[in-house]
C-alpha cells in the first residue's frame, strides 16, 4: 500500500491507497473504430495530463462506500463505451493515434482518514495531488527518464477518494492529446449522468452529454518540439484566490473609469477580461519586486476554446484540442494597462471569429512554417498563461449524491493560472502558480487583497 502523511495543525492525517483494478468499456469497441487518429492539433498539444477533482458530501443513497464503488465501477464500463478512446492506449512521445483496444482505465480507491471539511479548510492547494490517480499532474513522471519510442500509455485514470465522514472525491487525469479542459469535464459529466441514471433505472440517454467523435484522417507525426511540456513545477507554488460577483463588478467598474480617464474606454467589460489583467498585473509587480525593482517585461497567452467562436460551430461536446493561442507581449508599463490588454485580446478574438471551421483552423497549424512554430513555442513557454473554465456547469456534475461542494484542478504549472466558477456561481475562483519568491509578493499585492 502506498501511503502519504500530512501535517496540518499538528494532528496527522494518512490518505492510503487500498485497491487498484481496470475497468474496461462494457460493450467492445467496433472494428471499423479501433484507431482513433489525432488531429494536427491534438498532436501540437502538450504531452501532459489534465487532473480534475470535485468532491461530494456524505449522503444517504449508498448503505456503504462499496456499493458506492461498485456503481462508479459499472457506470465507469458504460461510460467508456461512447468514450472508447480513453480506454485504449498511445505512445508516451509523439503519438499520432489512439490505438481503441479497450485495454481499459485504472481505476483506484483510496480512504482518508480526516473529514473531508478538515481536508479542505486545512490543506494548501499541493495536498489535493495525492487525491490524483498515479501523480499525473499535468506531466507524467515517467516522462522525465529516457525516451523510449515504443512506450505506451493510456490516456485515463481515475481515483476515488473516501473521506470519514462519508464524503468522496472523485478524481481523473485526462492525456492533453486526446482532449481539452472541456473534453474532461465533459467525460466527468457524462459519468455522472450515466451513474445517476443507472442508480435510478432511468436509461433516458441525452445526447447533449453525448460526446462528440469526429473521424479525423490519419496524418504523419509533426515532429513538433514539445517545449510546452517543459514547463516546471518545480520552485513553484500554486495558491487558489476567490473573488465574489460583488467585487468582481467593483473591479469592473473600476477598469471602466481608469479606460474613460485613459480616453481608450472599455465598455461592458466580462469578468474573466478584468480579472485577467489584474491577476497579470500583479504577477508582474511581484515579479518586477523580486527582480531587485526593474520592470519585469512578460507576455500574456490565452488558449480559446473554438467550439463556439467558428463559423461553422462545433458541438459542445466535441471530443479533442480544438484550440487556438493569443499571444502579445505586455513589456512595459502602457501595454500593461486595462485598455491595451483588454483591448487586445478582444481584438485578436475577433480575428478567431473570421475562421470558417476546423478544416481551416487544422490548416493555419499545418502551413505554419516549422521556425515561426518553433518560435511560438518559445514565447507561450516563457509567457503567463491563462485560461477560463468558467461559464461549464461544473458544479451540476451529480453522479446522484447531489451538488459537489468543490471542484479543482490539480497541482499546475509555473505562471499558468486557471480560472473556475466558485460553487453556487457567486464568483470566481483563480488558481495560480507563480515561483516562490514571486508568490509572496503576489499575495500581499494590495491590489489583489482590495478585491479577493
Amino acid at each position: 500500500m502506498i501511503m502519504s502523511k500530512l501535517l496540518r495543525y499538528g494532528r496527522r492525517q494518512l490518505h492510503t491507497i487500498v485497491s487498484r483494478d481496470i475497468i474496461k468499456p462494457y460493450s467492445p469497441t467496433p472494428p471499423h473504430l479501433k484507431t482513433y487518429n489525432l488531429s494536427l492539433l491534438d498532436q501540437c498539444s502538450p504531452n501532459s495530463y489534465m487532473p480534475i477533482v470535485v468532491f461530494y458530501p456524505s449522503s444517504n443513497i449508498y448503505p456503504s462506500s462499496i456499493d458506492k464503488t461498485l456503481d462508479l465501477k459499472k457506470s465507469l464500463s458504460q461510460t467508456l463505451t461512447q468514450y472508447y478512446p480513453f480506454a485504449g492506449r498511445l505512445k508516451q512521445y509523439h503519438p499520432t493515434y489512439v490505438d481503441c483496444n479497450d485495454h481499459g482505465v485504472e481505476f483506484i480507491e483510496a480512504c482518508n482518514d480526516s473529514s473531508m471539511s478538515d481536508f479542505l479548510q486545512q490543506s494548501h492547494h499541493e495536498d489535493f495531488d495525492q487525491l490524483i490517480p498515479n501523480d499525473l499532474i499535468w506531466f507524467d513522471p515517467n516522462l522525465e527518464g529516457d525516451k523510449d519510442e515504443n512506450n505506451i500509455t493510456c490516456p485515463l485514470a481515475v481515483q476515488v477518494n473516501h473521506f470519514a465522514c462519508g464524503g468522496v472525491a472523485v478524481a481523473t487525469s485526462t492525456s492533453h492529446k486526446i482532449g481539452d479542459g472541456r473534453s474532461a469535464l465533459n467525460f466527468i459529466n457524462k459519468w455522472a449522468t450515466v451513474t445517476t441514471q443507472s442508480s435510478s433505472r432511468d436509461q433516458q440517454e441525452s445526447s447533449l452529454i453525448n460526446p462528440h467523435i469526429i473521424r479525423h484522417q490519419a496524418r504523419r507525426n509533426t515532429n513538433f518540439l514539445d517545449i510546452l511540456s517543459r514547463k516546471s513545477r518545480v520552485g513553484c507554488v500554486t495558491r487558489s484566490f476567490s473573488f465574489t460577483n460583488q467585487k468582481l463588478n467593483d473591479l469592473k467598474a473600476k477598469v471602466t473609469a481608469m479606460t474613460l480617464e485613459s480616453g481608450q474606454p472599455i465598455m461592458n467589460p466580462t469578468r474573466v477580461e478584468v480579472l485577467t489583467w489584474l491577476l497579470h498585473k500583479c504577477a508582474v509587480a511581484a515579479a518586477t519586486k523580486t527582480n531587485l525593482g526593474t520592470f519585469k517585461a512578460s507576455d500574456m497567452t490565452f488558449p480559446i476554446d473554438m467550439r463556439n467562436v467558428l463559423v461553422e460551430k462545433l458541438h459542445g461536446t466535441t471530443l479533442g484540442n480544438p484550440l487556438m493561442m493569443i499571444h502579445f507581449p505586455t513589456s512595459n508599463q502602457i501595454e500593461l494597462a486595462p485598455n491595451t490588454v483588454i483591448h487586445k485580446l478582444r481584438s485578436m478574438k475577433i480575428q478567431l471569429q473570421s475562421i470558417s471551421n476546423l478544416e481551416v483552423l487544422t490548416s493555419i497549424i499545418a502551413d505554419m512554417p516549422f521556425e515561426t512554430a518553433l518560435e511560438m513555442s518559445r514565447r507561450i513557454y516563457e509567457s503567463y498563461v491563462y485560461t477560463s473554465l468558467c461559464r461549464f456547469p461544473a458544479y451540476g456534475i451529480d453522479f446522484g449524491w447531489g451538488k459537489p461542494v468543490k471542484l479543482t484542478i490539480g497541482g499546475t504549472v509555473m505562471n499558468t493560472t486557471i480560472l473556475l466558477d466558485t460553487p453556487n456561481d457567486d464568483g470566481i475562483e483563480a488558481i495560480v502558480c507563480l515561483e516562490k519568491e514571486d508568490m509572496k509578493a503576489f499575495q500581499n499585492d494590495p491590489d489583489l487583497v482590495a478585491f479577493c
